[in-house]
């Protein structure tokens, strides 16, 4: 994606089904489960660069010991930071205590981050504090045991708002606003609930207080926590947590919206946020990996029972599209071949766009994520040459020169690289003209390769969001080889609307189709249409969720699709740009075709899978007209 965005999070959870001294023996190290979080974590860097935290938790502690073990660190080498700092501590135990460091029990005694389960995730802040108190997973300590809670997840809720009324009317005091704090306090609440229930009830049949412990750890009922915790949740989650006993769970919201895979086997339980990375750490097939169900959480109990509870009804499945274009991993066997359609659906408009001209298109895609597209629409190049070719010489009644077989026969498409992307470049100039003009050089491109004045570069990019770094480096830098026309063609349709369930997208005047359609509302005396929009939000603010629509669909409503394309290429057009200039998107029928498993598709649709998508819409324009650059889904 050439416009940089942030987006989902991601979570690992490992449970051991068997003691640590089964993995000693059997791989070697006592660390066996430290070592696959790692891995677990690190093949999911892409999903989150701005911090990372791991916890752990031991079984049978006896009291005074700790069993709580939590590490987090900011940064893009957040993960690697973490697993430094715990490998050094094992290194540290080792070298001075080599006899009993072989002792599974005697480290699970005396070191850190030997624990039976183990909890990873990496952040990617959308607007929130970027700090080391942002990072998870979150802790609600307590010294009954099963009252500890461990939490972390990849989400977001549309309804912080209630969500934080609600605790107050529980009587509680949130330190902050945030959706993570919620979601944390909330299910502390009801296990508090749970806790006391199960207290009172063993307290009347006799028991003491040190026996009604234990049997409140193997007799919490995890679901029904989840169940009352997430009665008025409204977002897209997987959401992992871990009780101080020992008790895990991941739980997957109705609409299935954020992703959520696991494994299980006689020796393990583990979940993440991307199949493949399951796959590759522990070398298991692509059908031996399960997804959570919607509306349901993977519960693993202290003792080892493991089983898929629903806690909400599930609803329409809205899977998030976007993880399939851009945001998952492409190694995943389903994603890559869905990557590979959106391209290949692509060519009927890329051929209108060059007006069948193969001999003289060169065919490119912008680094790095685009590749697999590029891939799919080379196929389908392919497909249609070598169809016309077939087809010319099949069909031609008279006999045909040599000339005019060599003719049909040489034509080829020509596939070639021609955007680099460098480094990062460094942050230290400050003026606005310097840093532009630096800007332009975050792409270069490969010289010798287009004829000058003749040919059309056609260059396939994942998504366009904002349009910026078209418009400041890659259509620069394309230009100066001289091209006829350049064709930039989007395997996503266009970005209309915000997401509030995941996605750094939550502000209206960042889309470059929105901006494209306020400018043609205003060329076209239609002005009146942004007032009316604004008045039917600000009025939505009163009614009832389930009543509020998606208002803002207004905006867009006049234009057709290629009107809107048409006016973004007006928009991305540098000044100075001497080729003609063409912006080509995916269309809608095209996406659900490629990607039918997957129907999350409102930030083009605005078609939003919960309530509080048309609330958090609306109030994304109320802030734009407003002059609010703040995220739509707190209020201010």
């Amino acid at each position: 994606m050439s416009d940089a965005i942030k987006h989902e999070c991601g979570i690992a959870l490992i449970r051991l089904l068997k003691p640590l001294s089964y993995y000693q023996e059997k791989y070697g190290t006592p660390f066996y489960g430290i070592n696959k979080l790692y891995l677990l974590m690190e093949k999911q860097h892409n999903r989150g660069q701005d911090g990372a935290g791991i916890a752990t938790i031991k079984f049978d502690v006896k009291p005074g010991n700790r069993y709580i073990s939590r590490y987090r660190a900011m940064g893009s080498t957040a993960v690697a930071d973490i697993f430094e700092y715990v490998q050094k501590k094992f290194a540290s135990v080792q070298k001075a205590f080599p006899d009993e460091s072989k002792d599974t029990q005697w480290l699970k005694d005396n070191v850190s981050f030997t624990g039976e389960v183990l909890l990873g995730h990496l952040r990617y802040g959308t607007h929130g504090k970027n700090s080391i108190e942002s990072c998870h997973p979150f802790l609600r300590q307590n010294n009954w045991m099963s009252r500890n809670l461990v939490v972390a997840g990849n989400f977001n809720m549309t309804n912080v708002d209630e969500l934080l009324q609600q605790l107050y009317e529980l009587g509680q005091h949130p330190k902050e606003k945030a959706d993570t704090v919620t979601v944390l306090e909330k299910i502390g609440h009801f296990l508090d609930d749970e806790n006391q229930e199960l207290f009172d009830q063993f307290k009347k049949e006799g028991y003491s207080n040190v026996e009604i412990s234990s049997l409140i750890a193997k007799n919490i009922d995890v679901s029904k926590i989840l169940k009352r915790s997430a009665k008025t949740w409204d977002g897209g989650y997987t959401i992992a947590g871990i009780f101080g006993h020992g008790d895990a769970f991941v739980m997957r919201d109705p609409a299935g919206i954020r992703p959520a895979f696991y494994y299980q086997d006689e020796e393990i339980l583990v979940v993440a946020s991307e199949r493949p990375v399951i796959q590759t750490a522990f070398n298991v097939p692509i059908g031996a990996v399960k997804e959570i169900k919607p509306g349901h959480a993977l519960i693993a109990k202290k003792d080892g029972t493991v089983s898929q509870e629903m806690f909400r009804q599930p609803v329409e499945q809205r899977s998030c599209s976007f993880e399939r274009i851009y945001f998952s991993r492409g190694s995943d066997a389903d994603i890559y071949k869905e990557r590979k359609e959106l391209g290949r659906l692509l060519v009927p408009q890329v051929l209108e766009s060059v007006k069948n001209n193969i001999k003289n298109t060169v065919f490119s895609f912008i680094p790095n994520t685009a590749e697999v597209s590029y891939y799919g629409l080379m196929d389908g190049i392919n497909t249609y040459v070598r169809d016309f070719q077939k087809e010319t010489l099949l069909k031609r009644s008279e006999k045909i020169s040599d000339e005019e077989l060599d003719d049909i026969l040489s034509i080829k498409p020509r596939f070639e690289k021609l955007n680099v992307k460098d480094a990062k470049l460094r942050t230290f100039i400050t003026q606005d003209a310097d840093r532009t003009d630096m800007v332009q050089h975050v792409y270069d491109t490969t010289y010798g390769i287009v004829k000058d004045h003749e040919d059309t570069i056609v260059a396939i990019d994942d998504s366009i969001v904002r349009g910026t770094t078209l418009k400041q480096s890659i259509l620069t830098i394309l230009d100066r080889l001289n091209p006829k026309k350049i064709v930039i063609v989007s395997s996503a349709p266009q970005i209309r609307y915000p997401d509030c369930y995941g996605i750094d997208m939550s502000r209206m005047g960042e889309f470059v189709a929105f901006e494209a359609a306020i400018n043609l509302l205003k060329q076209r005396g239609m002005a009146h249409i942004i007032d009316d929009v604004y008045q039917k939000c600000l009025l939505s603010m009163t009614q009832d969720v389930n009543e509020i629509e998606n208002y803002v669909k207004a905006i867009y409503a006049p234009f057709t699709d290629q009107e809107i394309s048409e006016e973004i290429g007006r928009i991305v057009r540098p000044h100075h740009l001497k080729a003609e200039l063409e912006v080509v998107y995916q269309t809608l029928d095209n996406l659900h075709k490629a990607c039918p498993a997957h129907t999350g598709d409102w930030y083009f649709s605005g078609d939003y899978p919960t309530p509080g998508g048309n609330k958090v819409v609306n109030k994304a324009f109320m802030n734009w007209i407003e002059g609010k650059n703040v995220r739509a889904y707190f209020s201010n």
